[in-house]
């Protein structure tokens, strides 16, 4: 396991979060949820103030610091789709409440920036044809939500 997890900063609604994002993500799971033992920042004793959880297999924290702090686009969460199926069901509950974005970009609704990615896009991005990949990369500038086919029709030039 690794030792580097990121932690997520809520102000109270750490173990809601985590349990959104692990009924979404497959291989997903809430781990451990702490009470405050005391007063804190976070809220009071008995509270909850930590939640360890696993989304994709990759660890995670959630911490509840009483105080909201907002996230930005300097960090965010990419999930690799391995089809328009799983693009579209994670798009659509990650979406859910929060705020579409350019080029498979979206914000949910705690403010977590995510980057919805079918595998075929990296790879149609990098084809050896400058034209082909021009075509891909002016096509994806276009979507919200990334659409396979339309990604696959502007390689083709169709």
């Amino acid at each position: 396991m690794s030792k580097i997890a990121p932690c997520l900063w809520f102000a109270t609604e750490a173990e809601e979060a985590a349990r959104f994002y692990a009924g979404l993500i497959p291989d997903s799971r809430i781990d451990q949820v702490q009470r405050a033992p005391a007063d804190s920042p976070g809220g009071q004793a008995g509270t909850v103030l930590v939640v360890g959880f696993t989304l994709g297999g990759t660890r995670f924290t959630a911490l509840n610091g009483g105080v909201g702090a907002e996230f930005s686009h300097a960090i965010s969460f990419q999930i690799d789709c391995a089809d328009q199926a799983e693009v579209d069901r994670l798009w659509d509950g990650l979406s859910a409440g929060g705020k579409t974005e350019q080029c498979g970009w979206l914000r949910d609704r705690y403010g977590i920036s995510w980057q919805i990615v079918p595998t075929a896009l990296p790879k149609l991005l990098a084809d050896p044809d400058p034209a082909k990949a021009k075509r891909v990369m002016e096509a994806m500038l276009g979507m919200t939500r990334i659409d396979i086919a339309g990604l696959e029709r502007a390689w083709r030039g169709a």
